[in-house]
């Protein structure tokens, strides 16, 4: 293996094949202070300094000399462009409480006469997965090439072609064909929210910004939700269409305001827009200061590793993903996390009134609320591990909130069991079974979100690079549909036919989940995404990412000096 490349700001390297394996073996470091070895340094440390353990020595220092004010006029604008992504994730959670309530509705019934489970409701859920999956690929070319901005305004343009053609349909071809647009529509945006929300966070709000942006989930869940509750008592076939038309609302914020905002500093740098991308990081990331010293370690480590004849420039190259042992890593990250994320046993979500009748809970209204109930529920799991998303390993939280998710639904199955053998003997529903079930299955729902929903999102965004995060959350979005359309087209099938046996295969598989996660699972926390290419390029990045460096900071909250530990 020939030697690395020089890093050299003003002559970017090319991203061939052989270039992405050749890295240097211990973490990059910008020697900005000095390194000490441990128990040699004392006279260089000043009297109320502390030693501290980090993941990332530089950043660390960065970020404890350059304060973000949080309520300034440029972090505020920051917010607002977090809450447009926020808004292309709600269009896409908006779906899955909208679909399980009017598929309990007797007008939508009456008109489609499609049942609750069975081929045909297969045929209407699984069509949205297949119009998405056929749409990734376009919506990673659209993203590269025009910006992160422009795929998301068109996105929300081909939602509202698909909400007009499914809530005036009168027939179910017409109906599975605006269900095929929108899952197009939805896919185009969700390749590009991410990758914008994760580009233009700072460091250190990284975790938060992207968790809270796939929390957009519930905040289309909830009020889908809501929405159908009320509506249900309408008493005609407006009940179903209105919240079919309202599902284009949050694409009409989306598209009235996403070019007024900022393009992503990575994506302008990518594509030759230096000074663009400098004036970004230092009005949002350095208080207004070009040469803070977050800002300096931003642009320096993104001209170290930011290619501008990547694969990014190259629309079906997908090579790298599997040819380097970097790109291999990297898409292990993405794809445990697009399969996990979706089929850990919270594709039973789609029939929340199928799974709420069969333990007895027989009226519509009652299903729609607890329906209404089970999406605010997850949505404070999902919530409360936002605010700890920057603080807490990433690891760690997939590994045992795996397990925690295995035991919520062994519990639940196990009730479901006893209550179907007291009604095949006695003919009674049995309350107490009943209401252990029901409670089994809110508490999955709650730890699913705590573990998943913020990290869905941020493990893809982070575990690829800037020229291939397009690409790879594309191939992330085939992923995710074609497990929604298994857990969608099957589903319903399942249901019908096995009843609560189908939550058995869960229980099991969520297990082998946590395995995985302990085995190739990558800690990301605490490093900037240019560190993290470091780490993908280790023989064993699972090691390599628990690595940790040790800073003396001093009283005044200066840090000078890394320790090393001698061996």
């Amino acid at each position: 293996m020939s030697e690395p490349e020089s890093k050299d700001a003003g002559s970017p390297k090319a991203q061939t094949l052989e270039t992405m394996e050749e890295r240097q073996s211990t973490p990059p470091e910008k020697n900005h202070y000095p390194e000490v070895s441990a128990g040699s340094g004392a006279s260089a440390v000043r009297e109320g300094a502390k030693a501290k353990v980090v993941h990332n020595a530089e950043l660390f220092a960065a970020l404890q000399e350059t304060k973000i004010k949080k309520w300034s006029k440029e972090s505020r604008q920051l917010y607002f462009a977090i809450f447009i992504a926020f808004c292309c994730a709600c269009a896409n959670g908006y779906d899955s409480s909208l679909m399980t309530a009017i598929l309990a509705m007797p007008h939508f019934q009456s008109t489609f006469n499609s049942g609750t489970t069975g081929p045909k409701v297969s045929v209407i859920f699984s069509l949205y997965t297949v119009g998405a999956m056929v749409a990734s690929p376009f919506a990673a070319i659209l993203s590269d090439r025009y910006g992160r901005r422009m795929a998301m305004f068109a996105g929300g343009w081909v939602i509202i072609v698909g909400m007009i053609i499914a809530s005036s349909a009168s027939s179910l071809a017409q109906f599975v064909v605006g269900r095929f647009v929108l899952g197009m529509g939805i896919s185009v945006m969700t390749v590009a929210a991410p990758a914008y929300a994760v580009e233009i966070a700072p460091p250190h709000w990284r975790g938060r910004c992207t968790g809270f942006y796939n929390c957009g989930w519930f905040g289309g869940s909830i009020p889908a939700a809501a929405i159908t509750f009320g509506t249900n008592f309408m008493g005609n076939d407006y009940s179903w269409r209105i919240p079919l038309i309202l599902q284009a609302f949050a694409c009409l914020i989306v598209i009235s305001s996403v070019m007024f905002l900022p393009e992503s500093p990575r994506y302008l740098m990518a594509n030759g827009r230096d000074t663009e991308a400098v004036n970004f990081l230092a009005k949002y990331h350095g208080n207004g200061n070009p040469q803070s010293r977050l800002v300096l370690l931003e642009v320096e480590e993104m001209r170290d590793s930011i290619r501008q004849d990547g694969i990014d420039k190259k629309a079906w190259d997908y090579r790298p993903f599997l040819l380097t042992h970097a790109g291999r890593w990297r898409m292990a990250q993405v794809l445990m996390i697009s399969i996990f994320g979706q089929f850990s046993g919270n594709g039973l979500g789609y029939f929340n009134t199928v799974i709420f009748n069969n333990i007895g809970v027989k009226s519509v209204s009652q299903q729609l609320g607890y329906n209404l109930l089970n999406s605010v529920l997850s949505a404070v799991g999902a919530l409360t591990a936002v605010t700890l998303t920057d603080r807490m390993p990433r690891r760690p939280v997939l590994i045992f909130g795996t397990l925690a998710c295995a035991v919520t639904l062994a519990c639940n199955s196990g009730l479901s069991a006893a209550l179907d053998n007291q009604q095949k003997s006695t003919g009674d529903v049995q309350t107490s079974y009943a209401q252990g079930a029901l409670a089994a299955y809110f508490l999955f729902n709650i730890v699913f979100s705590f573990t998943y929903s913020p990290l869905q999102a941020v493990i893809p965004t982070e575990a690829l690079e800037t020229t291939t995060r397009a690409k790879g959350l594309a191939a992330s979005s085939v992923i995710v549909n074609a497990m929604g359309f298994i857990n969608q087209f099957a589903g319903p099938i399942a249901l019908g036919n096995i009843g609560y046996k189908y939550i058995y295969i869960f229980v099991g598989w969520d297990v082998v989940e946590a395995l995985m996660w302990y085995l190739f699972g990558v800690e990301s926390q605490g490093r900037t995404l240019e560190q993290l290419e470091w780490v993908y390029n280790q023989p064993n990045p699972v090691k390599a990412s628990l690595h940790v460096d040790k800073v003396i900071v001093q009283a005044d909250g200066t840090v000078t000096e890394k320790v090393v530990s001698q061996s």
